[in-house]
């Protein structure tokens, strides 16, 4: 194998395993308490990362880490969380399955990576084929809901491309730079969910495993993985790993938990993961030194889903 394929496989479990978080939700976790989750996602991963690496930021990564954070999972989680609860099913996977034209427009604008008409098309084709895995008959669209769906996406694609843009410092390695953004994630999440939901509902022993699983396995890890491709990756070809999100939900929910696919939702698949792969055929792979780049160089990264298209999907089904 060689290696791209390798680091394309590697970045590729990142939206892989965002997309049990669907199943782990619904027969693990406590009901209608998504930023209760999204903090136990964030904090306990990025505080074991901190403890893990032992490394804290320094000068302008204060700041740094705290915008990454806010817009990769602290401001993305709860727009999600409300796009989710305002729309129908898969709706909210669908307004997010934008992510990548909004990855394609800020890539230009703040990386240097001029779109092609490659890119764009293989955005709009993925987002088509998530909409024929998830988007249901009759789906009503609410307004809040929409706009909060597009605004998680772009949070997410504008925190993969300045998360291109500023590298990371020298000396520091991807796992800290992931525990530095999950932890300032995590604490912005954290007075929303005591404000909006209240004290911490009881836990069960299958709770807690299913939150451990969501912080460590679906968060740490798979977060880690996600930086480390964006890093090395053009922001179009690591943002149209996001379709395997819905496409890995699709089909838990069909062995696990009995739920229907189709004809649609196979030839959904089958587009989506096509155009997937035709995002990894770019002749060019920027790579991006360690040290933090320039602000003014050109790179070519993704998102939550990013997004992350595939964190739309995840959190879009919590509410059926």
């Amino acid at each position: 194998m060689s290696r791209k394929a390798a680091l394309v496989a590697l970045t590729a479990l990142a939206p892989i395993s965002w997309g049990s978080t669907y199943y782990v939700t619904t027969e693990f976790l406590p009901a209608d308490r998504p930023l209760f989750t999204g903090l136990m996602r964030a904090l306990p991963a990025g505080l074991a990362l901190l403890a893990l690496t032992r490394r804290l930021p320094r000068g302008a990564w204060w700041w740094k880490s705290a915008v990454l954070g806010a817009l990769n999972i602290g401001a993305f989680f709860p727009l999600l969380f409300l796009a989710a609860y305002r729309l129908p099913g898969g709706v909210a996977a669908v307004v997010g399955s934008v992510g990548p034209l909004f990855v394609v427009g800020l890539a230009a604008l703040f990386l240097g990576e001029k779109p092609t008409v490659k890119s764009l098309l293989t955005a709009v084709t993925a987002a088509f084929g998530v909409s024929l895995v998830v988007l249901k008959a009759g789906a009503a669209f609410d307004t809040v809901g929409v706009v909060a769906g597009l605004l998680s996406a772009l949070s997410m694609s504008a925190g993969i491309v300045f998360t291109k843009r500023w590298g990371r410092p020298e000396g520091v390695g991807a796992l800290a730079l992931t525990g530095w953004q999950l932890t300032a994630g995590g604490l912005a999440i954290l007075p929303l969910a005591f404000l909006l939901e209240g004290a911490p509902p009881a836990l069960t022993g299958t709770n807690l495993a299913g939150y451990a699983y969501l912080a460590f396995g679906n968060t740490a890890i798979s977060y880690f993985l996600w930086f480390r491709g964006i890093e090395r990756m053009s922001a179009s070809s690591a943002t149209l790993l996001g379709p395997l999100s819905p496409i890995t939900a699709a089909v838990i929910g069909w062995a696990a938990l009995g739920q229907a696919l189709g004809t649609v939702q196979v030839l959904g698949m089958l587009i989506a993961f096509g155009a997937t792969l035709a995002g990894q055929l770019s002749p060019r792979t920027a790579r991006t030194p360690a040290a933090e780049a320039p602000s003014t160089a050109s790179f070519s990264t993704a998102e939550k889903n990013g997004q992350e298209v595939s964190m739309d999907l995840e959190v879009s089904e919590v509410r059926r």
